[in-house]
């Protein structure tokens, strides 16, 4: 059974991520933006296997959905505080960073609130139709999506002037890592809270990767090792040269900002690739809090003389695994074979579990209509600097663009910008002002080298061309 549109949304969004969440948020009290999102949950719920007690976000709560472009909203974190008694709590904490706990229970407060919102709902295809409102030729886009499974399955049609594209990520196991089958789980970060007990009970668990997630169940399962009852072991293996924290210093954080996006944007593609490499640490660092207790809990452990029974590798790549039956009694172990690079040398490493935190990986939606989307070299959407893929500047993406747009991409602060500069291309005003200049430093260099001369970014201000 399908059930055919009746109105044309100014808004479509596929996804609810807090990104597409906080556009929802934002669209709500515009009285020009008609908007409904799709997703094929049940609900909201943001990086569940991640929960881990004491875990706190790594920007401040101000990098909440909305506040960063309407410091009143009521779908604010604060106004969250206020309407579940917590203000107080919060503020005699006196800690900027709510726990990670704390911003899914937000977001939920907020998706609940949001009438906009369609769960359960799987978009299959994304096609351009004639608008039957326009006297000159013009389109809609009519979305499909489906509701149920089997005999209770449902085909909804909706239509739309303006599509918005969050459906994320997801997570990314490297060739080698997939398909072992042995006695104990193999787990991305993204499922480790439903496995954290069998991974304990295992005996021995290697964690593979970098970053916060990394470095979060590393400490996590730290607190069972060498504790007697349910004893376990734990290693951690990252091909980083080192166990780096997250770049937090303020001439640094000005890097997520309009100015240095405007510059990002008109760097050459291979020049902005080479970039991604080399800032992973402005973003996917390690908190240096985190690093601190890590080790204090290290020192803590070994000071009472025993050996901690654990190994952090760093500069260490896993460049081939294998599940060895025999090993470890019968009970059967996962061989990895690691590759140090600076010298060069190679070993095995036996466990009897792993958690895999090598990441995520965007998702090309397979739902678009072929010529819906420009693409890049590499098959990746060729995002313009106003967060479209097309040429009439109707689709949107939010979340999906940090091989054009940098650091900012996945920056959650900067997210209800993004948005506002959304809401401006759908309303054809500024619902929400988008500050051009915020930095005090400058990306690029000026047009004159006098210092009497007013200094204008080299690089032109694509954003406002486009507009």
């Amino acid at each position: 059974m399908t059930a055919a549109p009746t109105t044309t949304y100014d808004l479509l969004g596929i996804g609810i991520g807090p990104f597409g969440l906080g556009l929802a948020a934002l669209a709500d009290p515009l009285d020009d933006v008609e908007a409904v999102f799709l997703d094929q949950r049940d609900g909201f719920s943001w990086h569940a296997g991640m929960l881990i007690e004491g875990t706190t976000l790594q920007v401040p709560f101000l990098a909440d959905l909305v506040t960063m472009a309407d410091p009143t909203s009521p779908y604010s974190f604060l106004a969250w505080l206020k309407a579940t008694g917590r203000l107080y709590q919060f503020y005699i904490r006196e800690s900027f960073y709510p726990l990670r706990a704390e911003y899914d229970q937000y977001c939920r407060w907020v998706a609940e609130q949001l009438p906009a919102l369609r769960w359960g709902r799987r978009v299959t295809s994304v096609v351009r139709v004639a608008d039957p409102a326009s006297a000159d030729g013009g389109y809609v886009f009519e979305v499909t999506a489906e509701t149920g499974h089997g005999v209770e399955r449902h085909v909804e049609k909706y239509c739309a002037k303006h599509i918005v594209l969050g459906t994320g990520t997801q997570p990314r196991l490297p060739a080698h890592l997939q398909g072992l089958e042995g006695a104990g789980p193999v787990v991305h970060t993204s499922d480790y809270l439903p496995h954290r007990a069998q991974l304990a009970a295992s005996g021995s668990v290697t964690v593979v990767g970098s970053g916060q997630s990394a470095a979060e169940v590393y400490r996590d399962l730290l607190d069972g090792c060498g504790t007697g009852a349910g004893e376990h072991r734990v290693d951690w293996v990252t091909r980083s040269p080192r166990f780096f924290p997250m770049e937090y210093t303020k001439l640094t954080l000005e890097m997520t900002s309009p100015e240095y996006t405007d510059h990002y944007v008109s760097l050459p593609i291979e020049q902005r690739d080479v970039l991604a490499r080399e800032q992973r640490n402005l973003y996917k660092g390690i908190s240096g809090d985190l690093i601190d207790d890590i080790y204090d809990t290290l020192y803590r452990k070994s000071a009472l003389g025993a050996e901690v029974p654990t190994t952090l590798l760093s500069d260490t790549e896993v460049t081939a695994a294998r599940f060895d039956a025999d090993g470890a009694g019968g009970a059967g172990e996962y061989v990895l074979t690691l590759r140090h690079a600076q010298l060069g040398t190679t070993a095995e490493h036996r466990t009897r579990a792993l958690v895999v935190a090598t990441g995520y990986a965007p998702t090309a939606p397979g739902f678009l209509a072929p010529g819906l989307g420009n693409l890049d070299h590499r098959g990746r959407f060729a995002v313009a600097r106003d967060y479209t893929v097309d040429d009439d500047r109707r689709i949107h993406v939010v979340g999906g663009e940090e091989h054009t747009h940098g650091v900012t991409a996945p920056d959650l602060g900067f997210g209800p910008w993004r948005n506002s500069v959304i809401l401006a291309n759908v309303t054809g005003r500024e619902p929400y002002a988008t500050e051009r200049r915020i930095a005090f430093q400058q990306f690029g260099l000026p047009v004159s080298a006098d210092p009497r001369a007013e200094t204008t970014a080299s690089q032109p201000d694509e954003m406002e061309a486009a507009r």
